[in-house]
């Protein structure tokens, strides 16, 4: 009966408390002690108390509050307690809503805040000024408050600390919104006010459930235009029975993967595609990707709600497939290539085939040939829809490039009913192919949006690994701080493995995990075992899906994942341990340490560049944080300080 009378408790309620302040001041600790216990039902004994000792002061410093303002104004603002981000888990311990700002305290029961604490009230701040609607136009400022200190402490990093005794002044002396903009804890409350970008799992799992995505403002507004263009010319080739090459670009972490696995899902695809004789196909378009660990968790993570094997290719089993058998016809009408310019040329692709007993001329191809080839059988009409990345070419065989999917339209037997559509600065790959190619803007996608709308993480990376003067790296990463992206280093590997977990206890569904390059001999002797017999072992869909319980799981910070294995995939925070594979060096990257490739083998045309490239996919899996751990080796002294010069903040 207790529950039913409380402000703001409903059968859909988020959160454990709501009411205006005067209510929150005038309502027993203990009432609302009860509601907060019965919403979050698995609250620990620690939680509790926790939140015995920080009602009472946080209803005196209101109860200041009000005393400054007046009771009739105070009826306007609002305070929230164990907020549950909706689509997430994750509960800001506080929120105030007052007239032009809002307010998120996170409480620690110490007297002074670690980094981890810092981090995590920042990333709250950071989400709701990103995706909550009422948030776009009111200052959002985050509040760190350790229950036993006293007084105002210095700003730190975008944050406010201090302890409960000073929290009234803080709020008195917070800028607001010039124009007072009032806004109402109902409306605040409400699911559809707060839509996060999904993760790459997330969103498959939701397109493979529904057919369609979540809205979310600053993705759709980047990847909207693609998909609609894309839309179009697979509709153009349908009604005027040609074949069509579509080209998109962007940045890591710009949304290509998102719009590749929407085009697969649309419904009206089946409205166009072409009755065989047997009926239309039952899957008009099929995902393909050669990115092994990518294919092997979203059917991992997909098994629950159906045959994931129908969901996403790998690309490798459908070369195999349809180059042993010339006469048989894909079913599906549109192939999406995930990260096409990552396909192996011709030499490797003999290579690889030839490993298994294949060697006919057949093989004898490049990717993109065989995948232009593979098209041209599919009656009437179809589309090959490449997503091309850069800077990521990790493997052997991928160095061809762009140049490639040139060569297969100059080449194929069915030319004359190619046209290629791709980004303007694409064009001159393909002037001299002898087929038309339509500029369009759309296909190229600038913005980041992994990164949480922190548009220059990759411009940092780029740099970095340049290597640019350590002086202009660190003005990159002073705009990633002011987008609460956090980069930390540490020569301790327990103490950035206490920072991850700490950073995200608050998360249950965040990942987080050990990640290194495959090409380092030194770090098994830091109990970082990155060789091919211990990564072997590691199998993506349980590390990346299961939660900590499983010993398989990421979170556990035990079993490591090379870039082949990160590639593609994403982790809110990644604990990258950095080898002596490319190291800084008398002010260059040197590879001299590096593992060397199998001798009598293919080799790579440029070494040095295929290690940058491994660590642009290691330096780019956190979502939110990455981690860099350099052990305590003399020859990465040099490397450790270059990375704290440019902006890497020390834990």
């Amino acid at each position: 009966m207790l529950l039913a009378k409380l402000p703001g408790m409903g059968e859909n309620a988020r959160r454990g408390w709501d009411s205006s302040f005067p209510s929150f001041v005038d309502t027993q600790a203990r009432e609302i002690v009860a509601a907060l216990k019965a919403f979050v039902g698995d609250a620990s004994d620690e939680q509790v108390r926790a939140w015995k000792d920080a009602v009472p002061p946080l209803q005196h410093e209101v109860g200041e509050s009000i005393a400054q303002i007046g009771a009739p104004a105070a009826d306007g603002h609002s305070a929230i307690l164990e907020y549950e981000l909706p689509l997430e888990s994750r509960r800001p311990d506080v929120i105030f809503l007052v007239d032009g700002a809002v307010i998120v305290l996170e409480l620690k029961g110490k007297e002074a805040p670690s980094q981890a604490d810092l981090d995590q009230v920042a990333a709250y701040a950071r989400d709701l000024r990103c995706y909550h609607r009422d948030c776009e136009h009111v200052p959002v400022y985050p509040v760190l408050v350790p229950m036993r200190a006293k007084g105002r402490q210095p700003h730190r990093q975008g944050v406010f600390v201090c302890g409960p005794d000073a929290l009234d002044d803080l709020l008195r002396q917070l800028e607001r919104h010039p124009e007072r903009v009032a806004i109402t804890r109902e409306r605040f409350l409400e699911d559809e006010a707060y839509r996060p970008l999904p993760t790459l799992v997330r969103a498959a799992r939701e397109l493979f459930a529904t057919g369609s995505l979540r809205r979310v403002k600053a993705a759709a507004a980047n990847t909207d235009p693609a998909c609609a263009e894309i839309a179009r010319i697979i509709r153009e080739a349908a009604a005027t029975k040609t074949r069509r090459l579509v080209l998109v670009s962007g940045v890591p972490g710009s949304g290509k993967t998102l719009v590749g696995l929407q085009t697969v899902h649309a419904h009206w695809l089946d409205e166009i595609s072409v009755d065989r004789g047997a009926g239309k196909p039952t899957t008009p378009a099929v995902f393909l990707s050669g990115n092994g660990p990518l294919v092997e968790v979203l059917q991992y993570e997909l098994r629950a709600a159906g045959d994931g094997k129908t969901f996403v290719r790998d690309v490798k089993n459908y070369v195999k497939r349809y180059s042993r058998t010339p006469a048989l016809v894909p079913p599906e009408h549109v192939l999406v290539f995930d990260e096409a310019q990552r396909a192996w040329d011709a030499d490797y692709v003999k290579h690889k085939h030839a490993k298994e007993g294949v060697v006919n001329d057949a093989v004898a191809k490049s990717e993109p040939e065989h995948f232009v080839e593979f098209a041209e059988r599919i009656p009437e009409w179809c589309v090959v829809v490449g997503l091309i990345g850069g800077g990521q070419e990790i493997h052997l065989g991928e160095e061809g490039g762009l140049a490639q999917w040139t060569r297969a339209i100059e080449g194929c037997a069915q030319r004359d009913r190619w046209q290629v559509h791709g980004p303007p600065q694409m064009s001159a790959h393909f002037a001299g192919c002898g087929r038309p190619f339509h500029q369009v803007s759309a296909l190229n996608l600038e913005k980041e949006l992994r990164f949480h709308l922190t548009k220059d993480v990759h411009r940092w990376v780029a740099s970095v690994l340049e290597p640019a003067p350590a002086s202009e790296n660190a003005k990159i990463a002073q705009t990633l701080v002011k987008g609460e992206y956090h980069l930390r280093i540490t020569r301790d590997l327990e103490a950035a493995r206490g920072y991850l977990r700490e950073r995200f206890d608050d998360s249950p569904d965040a990942r987080y995990g050990l990640v290194a390059s495959s090409r380092d001999r030194s770090l098994p002797s830091f109990r970082v075992y990155n060789e091919y017999q211990a990564t072997k072992q590691v199998r993506f869909g349980p590390w990346y899906g299961d939660g900590a319980q499983s010993h398989r799981s990421c979170l556990r910070l035990q079993d490591c994942v090379t870039e082949f294995g990160a590639q593609g995939l994403e982790l809110d925070g990644a604990l990258l341990a950095w080898g002596t594979d490319l190291r800084m060096h008398q002010g260059a990257w040197s590879i001299a340490n590096s593992r060397g490739f199998k001798k009598g083998g293919p080799q790579p045309r440029d070494p040095l560049q295929l290690r940058k490239n491994a660590y642009r996919v290691l330096l780019t899996r956190g979502r939110a944080a990455t981690v860099v751990f350099v052990p305590e080796l003399v020859e990465l002294d040099e490397t450790f300080e270059y990375l704290v010069q440019s902006g890497c903040g020390r834990l």
